[in-house]
């Protein structure tokens, strides 16, 4: 018997519009930005509770400047940017109106940073979603009466689908502190959906748990620090998106002596990684203590930036297709037909003395391609490229040019037009 193909749902706006944006600015930034040994110093260097929140007289938020910050999100070619408006120390960027005291407008800084971040997302054009932890180290009902503490959750979400607009999505972190527990996310995504209909609603399913999906409200499933698998979605009964999301370095808030960075080309693969499979990336960004982004990680967002110039069109628009490279290479279908090869591992020509491992010209096969292909050329230099196809078998080759001597795109992408 041949094997019964499921239906493949079709995504609700929200989820394809999401899909679309394709990549992302995460900032993670609050009161352990002060010390700049990343955001779970509190916990991990056994910091007195009191010790740590006297961080807030000294929260200026002096170099905060939101609208600089969305410039260099759109200077970078991200589409959206996910803020840490309360992360696990419970202190909140947003005014918790009579909730508690401990926010921005009740720090040094007193101000709405929540609101700032907003306005300037939207004047920029960038979509704007939040990050809220679940997990809480501040507020004590997180330990005593759980049941109490998720009405202070609820009510803190609440404030954020209600005094803000429309926003993208709200992404929680934390759930899997109290796996065992009930979180009453009916509750929680109900609330969310009635009041902000258009949001995206995320839980990261954290380190060990790559690419789980558990509420059905849930629009996307997380892949923290991890490169996504394809996602097989016969038989579900709604289509749920995908995102990975990435530190720079080795911590998500600022680590003033981690100079463990990646490297640009790993974020650019990590980039057309996550686009492979339809998925986001989402790169992070971790702020100085008065929250401007540091020299380091601007230039290399810039330097993505400019990569996307060239290449962004099949990023953003491109969608995965039934047809299959070698290795990491690979393949994204636009709207308007066009196919595009991604291509790995090219080298640079030039003399053997100045260039490293040489590079020249290589055949690179692609599978399930029955369409007349009409011409193939590169899209950094338009260069047009000899190509060979066996449309019944649906094998098609193309051959690769190195990178010209002065240039490497790391990745580069090949545009395939059909007669």
């Amino acid at each position: 018997m041949e094997p019964v193909l499921l239906p493949k749902p079709k995504p609700e706006p929200r989820i394809e519009r999401f899909e679309q944006l394709g990549f992302g600015m995460f900032i993670h930034w609050g009161l352990y930005s002060q010390l700049g040994k990343g955001e779970w110093i509190q916990q991990i260097g056994k910091m007195a509770r009191g010790d740590y929140m006297r961080l807030a007289d000294t929260f200026s938020a002096e170099e905060f400047n939101a609208k600089e910050i969305v410039a260099i999100a759109q200077k970078a070619g991200m589409k959206y940017i996910t803020l840490t408006t309360r992360h696990h120390d419970g202190f909140s960027l947003y005014d918790t109106r009579g909730l508690n005291r401990y926010d921005a407008p009740h720090s040094l800084a007193k101000r709405d940073l929540v609101a700032e971040f907003v306005a300037a997302c939207r004047e920029g054009g960038v979509l704007p979603l939040f990050y809220h932890t679940t997990l809480d180290w501040y507020e004590p009902s997180f330990q005593s009466d759980f049941g109490a503490y998720l009405d202070y959750l609820y009510q803190s979400v609440e404030l954020l689908c209600t005094h803000y607009g429309p926003i993208g999505g709200i992404w929680f972190d934390g759930n899997w502190s109290k796996p065992e527990a009930d979180w009453k996310l009916d509750d929680l995504y109900g609330m969310i959906r009635r009041l902000q209909p258009e949001a995206m609603i995320i839980n990261n399913t954290g380190l060990w748990k790559k690419g789980e999906l558990g509420h059905p409200e849930i629009d996307s499933v997380t892949y923290e620090q991890g490169r996504p698998k394809p996602m097989d979605r016969s038989g579900m009964s709604k289509y749920v998106a995908a995102e990975m999301c990435e530190t720079m370095n080795d911590h998500w808030g600022i680590g003033e002596a981690d100079y463990m960075y990646k490297s640009v080309p790993h974020l650019i693969e990590s980039l057309c990684a996550c686009r492979k499979v339809g998925a986001n990336y989402l790169l992070n960004v971790g702020p100085s203590a008065g929250g401007k982004i540091v020299p380091i990680q601007q230039a290399m967002l810039e330097v993505l930036g400019q990569w996307l110039k060239v290449n962004g069109k099949p990023i953003y628009e491109g969608k995965p297709v039934d047809v299959e490279g070698e290795g990491s290479n690979f393949a994204l279908e636009t709207p308007d037909g066009k196919l595009y090869l991604f291509i790995h591992h090219l080298k640079i020509s030039g003399h053997a003395d100045v260039t490293v491992g040489g590079g020249g010209p290589g055949a690179k096969t692609f599978t399930g391609l029955s369409r007349k292909v009409e011409s193939v050329r590169w899209l950094d230099n338009g260069e047009r490229l000899e190509f060979t196809q066996d449309a019944a078998a649906g094998t098609f080759s193309f051959t690769a040019t190195s990178f010209p001597y002065g240039v490497n795109y790391v990745v580069r992408v090949a545009e395939v037009c059909f007669a």
